[in-house]
């Protein structure tokens, strides 16, 4: 009778336990994520279409991700007549835990989104149909920007050409297709500092263009490692094999940029602008760099002096992991 007994209470532990797996499943996947949209009507003036432009193509950069680029060439330029028409795939065969494809943002993608839809799949990561997106997207810094800064990008991008381009959905792997649902965070949208406040601004512009993620090794479990913020050595997969790494961008003498003075910095991206010095080719075997220097190259002066500031007050340190390449 005892030994009936000790069976039946495990078989109840394991009933019980089961149920709580489905129910937490089920919770995942269909309640979550739970970010209500905000009653938003973007009016469109020619001062916010142009901020969204510069914005979209030189500090946040999101005509990079959602464009082709050209790879033949270093930097991978922007192929000119695919400006936010998606299509770029990010999968499992550069580390990540799906397939991943950027959407269509130009008005023929976005013709059935409300504003209040972009704003709070920008800054929430939560999509039309309230699916979560993966943070590949960086929603978590740009949830942080000012709300004025995300309707100038948001009237921009309905300035776009349409491009007819249907996208396929995004698939996470198991376990990430549960996990994704408890990433989307609400926004919490600050003030954009005077740029006469450099270190302020800086970090304000540094955030918008979302340094540390690249600039951050992460842990195996795919965290960023704050207590190497900046540091660089974070190593990047490429699809030809090869697999790059990001430069320390902390002011560190040796393996950093501490002997780099403001204007040899901003030289350095200015120097990859595309009418002053197009891209050079670039072999299919050889490793080229993710980062879009061709867009940043066009970044205000005063923007890039104001990062150069704030990046200088970060604490520095030593990498020796991370590329001495600028």
């Amino acid at each position: 009778m005892k030994k009936k007994r000790f069976l039946r209470v495990i078989v109840y532990i394991f009933v019980i336990l089961v149920l709580l797996i489905l129910s937490a499943g089920v919770y995942l996947k269909h309640y979550l994520p739970r970010i209500k949209l905000k009653e938003i009507q973007v009016q469109s003036t020619p001062e916010r279409v142009a901020r969204g432009n510069y914005l979209a193509n030189h500090v946040l950069v999101c005509i990079d991700c959602h464009s082709t680029r050209d790879w033949t060439k270093y930097s991978g330029p922007i192929t000119p007549g695919t400006e936010g028409m998606g299509g770029e795939v990010f999968d499992q065969s550069v580390g990540l835990p799906g397939k991943y494809i950027a959407t269509n943002i130009t008005p023929y993608g976005l013709s059935s989104w409300s504003d209040a839809e972009i704003y709070r799949a920008i800054t929430s990561g939560v999509g039309k149909d309230n699916n979560a997106l993966f943070p590949i997207m960086p929603y978590n810094a740009y949830g942080n920007l000012d709300d004025e800064d995300i309707f100038s990008i948001i009237a921009y991008l309905r300035t776009l050409a349409p491009i007819k381009n249907d996208v396929s959905a995004a698939k996470s792997d198991f376990p990430m297709n549960f996990i994704i649902n408890t990433m989307p965070k609400e926004a919490h949208p600050i003030k954009r500092p005077s740029p006469t406040n450099q270190l302020a601004y800086g970090e304000y512009l540094t955030r918008a263009a979302d340094c540390i993620d690249c600039h951050t090794p992460m842990t195996a479990k795919g965290e960023l490692i704050m207590d190497k913020a900046y540091a660089g050595g974070r190593k990047f997969p490429l699809r030809n094999g090869k697999t790059v790494t990001s430069t320390n961008i902390t002011f560190d003498e040796n393996t950093g940029l501490g002997k780099i003075d403001k204007a040899t910095f901003i030289s350095i991206f200015k120097g990859y602008d595309m009418a002053i010095n197009p891209p050079a080719s670039i072999a299919a075997t050889v490793t080229n760099t993710l980062m879009p220097w061709t867009m940043y190259a066009e970044m205000d002066t005063t923007d890039l002096a104001a990062i150069y500031t704030y990046l200088k007050s970060v604490r520095r340190i030593r990498n020796e992991a991370a590329n001495s390449k600028y």
